[in-house]
């Protein structure tokens, strides 16, 4: 009897494990936020997007108000963000780590609305993962802000330049492709709520 029973045990197994997989995604896609920011930090600065005045963290807060009803997942990129890494042009494994972070939430929340963003060699970092990016992952990217950009006469790959906010102040030696880190470099924080805006705009 209990020979008999197994072909119908092993039938009904089969379908709960396939029944899993669809459930589980159902869960994962109800958890995704509205808008999902993945951000790269600047040298040094605080993991994993800086410290409460920075920049990053400031945008995340004015963001979150003008999106209003909408929810907000802000995402820092975990990477070094090392001197070495700005010298070679931004960290690669951190560069490949963006791309990363951007191809899964774009796999992971096919509804979201995805934004690339980032500070000094943050920047570095869009424009390096934007060019590892596949055309359809491209696609899914709504805004691109970027902070004292070492890289700002560089295009971004895959972008449109409607899209983009790169945000550089005058006498910023970093956005001249400089390695000073003068004054102007150290403010950004005045330019968050107009990037909020920008962003909000677009998603």
């Amino acid at each position: 009897m209990f020979k008999s029973l197994l072909p119908f045990v092993t039938v009904i197994g089969l379908v709960a494990s396939g029944l899993a997989a669809p459930v589980e995604e159902l869960e994962r896609r109800q958890s995704c936020a509205d808008v999902i920011v993945i951000y790269a930090r600047g040298t040094t600065q605080q993991s994993p997007i800086g410290d409460p005045a920075s920049v990053g963290a400031l945008l995340k807060d004015d963001l979150a108000t003008a999106l209003g009803s909408r929810s907000l997942s802000f995402r820092g990129v975990d990477y070094p963000a090392s001197i070495a890494g700005f010298l070679e042009g931004g960290d690669p494994a951190g560069s490949r780590q963006m791309a990363a972070d951007i191809t899964s939430a774009a796999s992971s929340c096919p509804n979201a609305k995805i934004v690339s963003s980032g500070y000094s060699q943050g920047g570095q970092l869009v424009h390096n993962s934007a060019a590892m990016l596949s055309a359809s992952v491209l696609a899914r990217i709504n805004a691109v802000v970027i902070f004292g950009d070492p890289k700002r006469d560089q295009a971004i790959s895959g972008i449109s330049a409607s899209e983009i906010d790169i945000i550089c102040h005058d006498g910023d030696n970093i956005c001249d492709g400089g390695i000073i880190i003068a004054a102007p470099h150290l403010n950004y924080q005045n330019d968050a709520p107009a990037a909020a805006q920008f962003i909000a705009s677009h998603v």
